[in-house]
């Protein structure tokens, strides 16, 4: 029998490939005796409508329609998914619980909504992943719109940026489907180094008997202070750029079409010259890019602003602080399939400011009313 003193397991378990998920989660309370799966039905949110589904291993316990002040993930999270594992926890009934996202919710908001509950121990985050489907849906121009998944009303995202971030955030990725296995396998290992890739089944129990903390997650994924590091296996290739000029913002601007068309992901920081100050978050999903203020350098903060600072970004620009620039670099990460690193480093390259250049404000700076 389940202790009712101790917290209750939570595994959470996300992805965009619906058959691969649910596989996953079934693989998880068949194995597990006194397991059980919740899963909120987001398939009609854009009436409105909002189904919780509890199942164990033969079958399901319970569909009932969730009643929401307004119809987004975020308000079930908030308002049923949290209560209703708290109630379960109360209950003492269940060894384990298996929260199984829908097709377009990120991992990491449901993640930080759980570790906040002491009756509740968020035991480990898997994503599941088809092979078939991983590169086409990376390298997609489809957003959730167009596939009827999105979880608001005025969902933007895209298909590719949401399964980076599905794929870049747990510590376990099962890799299902019969084929591209060995590409999809590195493609996931570029992604995200720091998780184990396992085939359905067998061995995926094991990994959920630790402890998942979503502070270290953040401050792995943080593209602020982030350390990237180059790879290749076969086709696939992660280039990693640094430098320690910043790039003129014109060049840049013009380029950027160019840059972002050659990796299937990209993410870091960039320092662009007449921005002394402020540290750029790039942030690319295939050919969309997010480019946003990441708060100052660390260099240009007094040094009594320095102890406000998280240990985990003072210890990255420390690791190749400059002293002239400090902790200011240009310091991407382009992953993709077949990627020409020799043109893109060159390409970026061209975009930094000339020696003759260095020390003087840039005439123009098309990112002015932007950024």
């Amino acid at each position: 029998m389940p202790d009712v003193s101790s917290p209750l397991r939570v595994v959470v378990v996300s992805g965009l490939h619906r058959a691969a998920r649910r596989r996953t989660v079934d693989d998880l309370i068949t194995a597990v005796p006194g397991s059980l799966a919740v899963h909120h039905d987001l398939d009609g949110i854009a009436e409105g409508t909002v189904y919780r589904v509890l199942r164990d291993r033969w079958g399901s316990v319970g569909r009932d329609r969730v009643e929401l002040d307004h119809p987004c993930a975020s308000c079930t999270l908030r308002r049923d998914l949290v209560p209703t594992l708290e109630e379960l926890a109360e209950r003492g009934e269940h060894t384990m619980v298996v929260v199984e996202t829908w097709d377009g919710v990120e991992p990491r908001g449901v993640c930080e909504a759980l570790a906040d509950h002491s009756r509740l121990l968020l035991a480990a985050v898997v994503t599941a992943v088809d092979s078939d489907r991983l590169l086409p849906d990376l390298s997609g121009h489809d957003d959730l719109d167009d596939r009827s998944l999105g979880i608001t009303v005025e969902d933007r995202r895209a298909v590719a940026e949401v399964l980076s971030h599905q794929v870049e955030y747990p510590t376990v990725l099962v890799l299902h489907g019969a084929h591209h296995r060995d590409e999809a396998r590195a493609l996931l290992e570029h992604l995200n180094p720091a998780a184990v890739v396992v085939p359905p089944g067998g061995g995926l129990v094991a990994l959920t008997e630790g402890r998942f903390d979503p502070a270290c997650a953040h401050n792995r994924l943080n593209p602020a202070w982030a350390q990237y590091t180059s790879r290749s296996d076969d086709r696939v290739r992660t280039v990693v750029w640094t430098r320690k000029r910043p790039l003129h913002p014109t060049r840049l601007r013009e380029a950027m079409e160019r840059i972002v068309s050659f990796g299937l992901r990209a993410r870091g920081r960039v320092w662009l010259a007449g921005r002394t100050d402020t540290l750029l978050v790039w942030n690319a999903y295939n050919d969309a890019l997010l480019l946003e203020s990441g708060g100052p350098w660390l260099h240009a903060l007094p040094e009594a602003a320095l102890d406000l600072v998280g240990e985990t970004r003072r210890a990255s620009a420390l690791l190749d602080w400059d002293p002239v620039v400090g902790d200011r670099r240009q310091h991407l990460a382009f992953t993709g399939v077949d990627l020409d690193a020799e043109r893109l480093v060159e390409l970026l390259d061209s975009c930094l400011i000339t020696e003759e250049e260095t020390g003087r404000a840039p005439a123009e700076d098309p990112f002015a009313d932007a950024l």
